[in-house]
């Protein structure tokens, strides 16, 4: 015997099998618009995402500013080696500059003693 579909007596057992998936399938499809109903949760969930968005960006960028310092720091270090160095090979003229800061020093003095 056949029904209307074209399946015979002997496929009910399909029929439950598929009966069971589609309310497998309904079941989920439920939890599904009921979470999208669920306003308070979905924007508890956004807010979560959005801070754990912030968290990793804070941490990248003090990682990267802290790269840029550590190599400036290394910089710096290196051009005031170098300038001591210089110094160091020909002293002379940060000589003269030293004494000729010391000599305006005391000429001030002398100026300011006098207009007293």
């Amino acid at each position: 015997m056949t029904t209307g579909n074209g399946r015979g007596s002997g496929d009910t057992e399909a029929l439950r099998e598929e009966i069971r998936r589609t309310r497998v399938e309904l079941g989920e499809t439920m939890e599904a618009l009921a979470a999208k109903a669920d306003v308070k949760a979905r924007l508890r969930s956004s807010a979560d995402q959005a801070k754990e968005r912030v968290r990793d960006q804070a941490t990248q960028t003090v990682a990267r500013v802290r790269g840029q310092a550590a190599q400036t720091a290394q910089l710096a270090r290196g051009q005031a080696q170098e300038k001591g160095a210089v110094v160091r090979r020909n002293p002379t003229p940060f000589v003269a500059l030293a004494a000729g800061a010391v000599a305006a020093v005391i000429v001030m003095m002398i100026v300011r003693g006098r207009q007293r």
